[in-house]
C-alpha cells in the first residue's frame, strides 16, 4: 500500500497536476460533456435510429434557397474542401518552419494528420448514408458521418486561431470570434447545400473540439518543457 502510495505522489501526481494546469478544470469539464454527448450520439446512430429532427432542420433551411445563397455557401463550403485546406496547412507549416517554430509546427502537423484519420476511420465505421432530400448543388461520393468540413474546419482553423491569438493576445477576442463565425459558417453551407444531416455537423464540431484540446494541450506541455 505504501509503495503504491509513494509511486501516485512521484509519479502519477506531478504529471495529473500538470496536465490539469495545462488543460484547466474548465476545459476537463467541456471534455466530459463532450464524450458524453458523443457516447449517446454513436449510439444512436449504430442502432440505426432515425433523428426526425434531422430531416426538419433540413427542409427548414431549404425553404431559404436561392441563387444568391446557393453561391454564398457554395463559396463557404470551399474552405473546407480538401483541395483548400491541404493549401492552407502547407503554407503554415512552411511559415511555422520559417520562423523555427519546430514545436508549433509538429503539433500542428499531428492536429491536421490526426483530424484526417478521425473523420475517415469514423466514417467507414458508421457507414451513415448522405442525405437525399432534394438535388444537391453538389455531389458527395463519401458517407455522411460525422461531418468532416465540420471536423476539419474546427481542428484547422481553431489551431490557427489558437496561434494567431498568442501572438497578439490583445486581438485574441476578435480572432477567435471570427474564427467561430467562419467555422459555424461552414458548418451551415454542408446542412443549405444538402449533403449532410444536423447530427453530422454536431458530432463532427465535438469530434473536432475534442481533439482540438488533446491538441492544444500537448503543444502547452510541449511549451512548458521546453
Amino acid at each position: 500500500m505504501q509503495s503504491l502510495i509513494r509511486f501516485w505522489v512521484h509519479r502519477i501526481s506531478p504529471h495529473l497536476a500538470t496536465l490539469i494546469a495545462a488543460v484547466g478544470t474548465i476545459g476537463l469539464f467541456i471534455c466530459l460533456v463532450i464524450l458524453l454527448g458523443l457516447s449517446w450520439l454513436f449510439q444512436e446512430v449504430l442502432e440505426k435510429e432515425a433523428f426526425g429532427f434531422d430531416t426538419t432542420v433540413l427542409l427548414s433551411i431549404h425553404q431559404w434557397a436561392n441563387p444568391v445563397l446557393d453561391q454564398i455557401m457554395l463559396s463557404l463550403t470551399r474552405l473546407g474542401d480538401p483541395e483548400f485546406v491541404v493549401v492552407i496547412v502547407v503554407v503554415t507549416l512552411g511559415l511555422l518552419l520559417w520562423r523555427r517554430q519546430r514545436t508549433e509546427a509538429r503539433i500542428f502537423a499531428i492536429a491536421c494528420l490526426g483530424a484526417l484519420i478521425l473523420n475517415q476511420g469514423l466514417k467507414l465505421f458508421f457507414a451513415k448514408p448522405r442525405p437525399a432530400l432534394w438535388t444537391p448543388l453538389i455531389v458527395e461520393k463519401s458517407f455522411s458521418f460525422p461531418s468532416g468540413h465540420a471536423l476539419g474546419a474546427l481542428v484547422l482553423y481553431g489551431f490557427l486561431a489558437y496561434l494567431l491569438a498568442i501572438q497578439y493576445p490583445k486581438r485574441s477576442r476578435w480572432i477567435y470570434s471570427l474564427t467561430f463565425a467562419l467555422v459555424s459558417a461552414i458548418g451551415i453551407s454542408r446542412l443549405y447545400l444538402g449533403v449532410h444531416w444536423f447530427t453530422d455537423i454536431a458530432a463532427g464540431y465535438a469530434v473536432g473540439l475534442l481533439w482540438l484540446i488533446v491538441c492544444i494541450t500537448m503543444l502547452k506541455l510541449q511549451m512548458r518543457r521546453a
